[in-house]
């Protein structure tokens, strides 16, 4: 018996051997080096990776000749670094150790997947549709509805489109539940994520399939479904060959959420109209007051059984990412039926502590990850600004986030491209018991 721990292939535990091979290699390197510098080359290393996050931390949270400094700071600390190796001949023993160490970090990354991989989300055959009706933004995503011909293509297939006037707002939500009274048995969106959102909770609402059309900027829903974003017009490919993924869909105060819920120092930016023209620029002349001057807030929540305390930012997810990092990236969920939240605080109010967060990432003391049920945020003020799938909201305290499992029917083509393969955490004792067969 071997416990409840992975499952061993020959292939996973040669690339698990492989990995802690890398790992005694860049340690021998080091040994060997010390007399050459290589504790120069690790010293310099971590004083760079320092330097250069309390420069981007001044330059963030600071303005004038403070944000200068760290400007500057933030490039010339990896520069100067590169400079040292380059001038004393430290940069061979600084590459193979670097070398090393990503060859360390693919293997495992490997070895994990191959070990024991965690099922993908279970599809299911599914009839074509009827009478499909599919929602679509002209604007979204750059005009990617007219560049790829989706209406056309569409009506070819036999769906009627409803074509939004970018002059005219409307309520995509009304315009999905007239559909359903006119007797659709399908409800599509080619649209942002935010829109996405809307028209699910009406599928969910009536039972009926729900097709994602990766026309929006990000498409971070389209990325964990696997479907194609370089080219939408694939997804359309679901109306006559498709099948079925049954996942959940995040609740806050009774609005649907298909990605995340922002609140705090982004959720506070979001709500600037500028925003949307000018977003890097917006973000670096409002982060100054959101972190330490008169605009700072805090924010409290209750995440099942566990307070959280004078959090900047909390960022609450419809299933948790791979990595807490991921959130605002390119990172993605291995599934979307999962059952849970995925939670992420975020408290940095010094320089001391942006260092802390680059070195010891998800061990440093200002990053909680977790995962539940229910996350209850409170806050000093009636109402708080919130960020529902990119969407700048104000609601009422306290908000109130749950998951709904398993209510909405995705309809998604049977060939998708980027389904994912989901890696676990890269963590050395799993993969020290993969390859010497101990009991995890």
């Amino acid at each position: 018996m071997t416990g409840s721990g992975p499952e061993r292939s020959p292939a996973a535990r040669l690339l698990a051997r492989l990995a802690l091979l890398a790992v005694l290699g860049s340690l021998v390197v080091l040994l060997l080096a010390l007399g050459d510098g290589g504790l120069v080359v690790v010293g310099a290393g971590f004083l760079g990776l320092v330097l250069c996050a309390a420069g981007v931390w001044w330059f963030v949270a600071h303005r004038g000749a403070v944000r200068l400094v760290g400007a500057l700071l933030a490039i010339a600390a990896p520069v100067g670094v590169l400079v040292l190796f380059a001038h004393d001949g430290l940069w061979v023993t600084a590459l193979t150790l670097c070398l090393c160490w990503a060859a360390a970090l693919a293997c495992a990354r490997a070895a994990l997947r191959r070990s024991r991989p965690k099922p993908s989300m279970r599809a299911v055959a599914a009839a074509p549709p009827k009478n499909p009706v599919l929602i679509m933004n002209p604007k979204s995503g750059g005009g990617k509805v007219g560049r790829f011909h989706l209406v056309e293509r569409a009506e070819e297939l036999g769906a009627r489109v409803i074509l939004l006037d970018p002059s005219a707002p409307a309520d995509v939500a009304e315009l999905a539940r007239g559909a359903v009274t006119e007797g659709a048995d399908l409800l599509g969106v080619a649209g942002g994520d935010g829109t996405q959102a809307l028209v699910a909770a009406v599928a969910a609402e009536h039972d009926l399939p729900f097709l994602v059309i990766s026309a929006g900027t990000r498409n971070h829903l389209a990325m964990d479904l696997g479907l194609d974003r370089s080219d939408p017009s694939r997804c359309l490919d679901a109306l006559t060959d498709g099948e079925e993924l049954r996942i959940d869909l995040g609740d806050v105060e009774g609005r649907a959420f298909v990605n995340t819920v922002s609140f705090g120092v982004y959720a506070d930016v979001v709500q600037h109209p500028e925003y949307r023209d000018a977003k890097a620029g917006t973000a670096l002349t409002l982060m100054p007051d959101l972190l330490l001057g008169d605009g700072v807030s805090r924010l409290d929540a209750r995440v099942d059984d566990t307070t959280l305390s004078a959090q900047q930012a909390l960022l609450i997810s419809n299933n948790p990412y791979v990595s807490p990092d991921e959130l605002t990236g390119g990172g993605r969920r291995p599934t979307l039926d999962d059952g849970e939240l995925g939670v992420v605080g975020i408290r940095v109010e010094d320089a001391a502590q942006a260092a802390d967060l680059a070195v010891r990432g998800s061990q440093s003391t200002g990053l909680t990850v977790l995962t539940a049920q229910r996350v209850e945020v409170t806050a000093a003020t009636d109402d708080i600004p919130v960020a529902v799938d990119g969407e700048a909201l104000r609601m009422p305290t306290p908000v109130v986030c749950t998951l709904r499992a398993g209510v909405l029917r995705v309809r998604v083509p049977r060939d998708r491209p980027g389904v994912p393969v989901p890696v676990p955490p890269v963590r050395w004792r799993s993969i020290f018991d993969l390859a010497f067969g101990r009991r995890a």
